[in-house]
């Protein structure tokens, strides 16, 4: 689960004060996957950061009381120094996890070839996307935290690989996905969210969502 308690976030923007949350609270339950619809540039991006923890709300109080994953195409700890393979043991080691395991799982889903035993600073973004998603994949999860602005790769066998094995955990975790695309979330959620103002409004189905959503965008 994760609980928002009267969260609120906001930024300065140089001119104004840019508000992301204003004393939201919601949750997020174990089984019941959420999508999350936001226009671009109202903070979606941050709203995923700090259910995972990346950042800190101005007020209030966030709750997690289960293993909730960094957002895809994120990867805290890798050291651009180490190569892939001391990244992945390393990680592994953090999350208590075999290190031959998660190196080899690594290794066979990234597909990077020799360049897994060179500095994770020398791989071009591409590269990079595949390792950290393909680390994120080894590890295992309650809740996967989905951004829709992730990095991406277009290595069409990594896609096809990593996108099998990621449908096949979400058949039994709970995902979170931010998008300002409907579509997007239909692949993932029943429930579904819209963040308008720093409100986050909560909907049982994507449909009564996509109508007030679809409003306030035509606004």
């Amino acid at each position: 689960m994760i609980e928002f308690i009267e969260v609120s976030k906001s930024f300065w923007t140089g001119k104004q004060r840019k508000v992301i949350l204003d004393r939201a609270s919601f949750r997020v339950e174990l089984g019941n996957s959420l999508g999350i619809l936001a226009p671009n540039g109202t903070g979606k991006t941050t709203l995923i950061n700090m259910m995972a923890g990346l950042e800190k709300p101005d007020e209030g109080r966030i709750n997690r009381v289960c293993r909730i994953s960094f957002p895809l195409g994120f990867m805290g700890g890798v050291v651009n120094r180490h190569t892939g393979t001391e990244n992945a043991r390393y990680i592994a080691r953090l999350y208590g996890l075999d290190p031959d395991y998660v190196e080899a799982f690594s290794r066979w889903l990234c597909g990077i070839g020799e360049y897994y035993d060179m500095p994770v600073g020398t791989y071009s973004q591409g590269m990079r996307a595949r390792f950290t998603f393909s680390l994120m994949l080894a590890l295992d999860f309650d809740i996967y935290l989905i951004d829709e602005g992730m990095p991406s790769t277009t290595d069409v066998e990594f896609n096809r690989k990593a996108g099998a094995l990621l449908r096949e955990r979400l058949e039994s975790a709970t995902v979170v996905i931010v998008s300002h695309q409907p579509a997007t979330l239909e692949k993932f959620c029943r429930s579904a969210a819209v963040l308008h103002h720093g409100r986050i409004h909560l909907f049982d189905s994507l449909d009564e969502a996509k109508e007030l959503y679809d409003y306030q965008t035509r606004g």
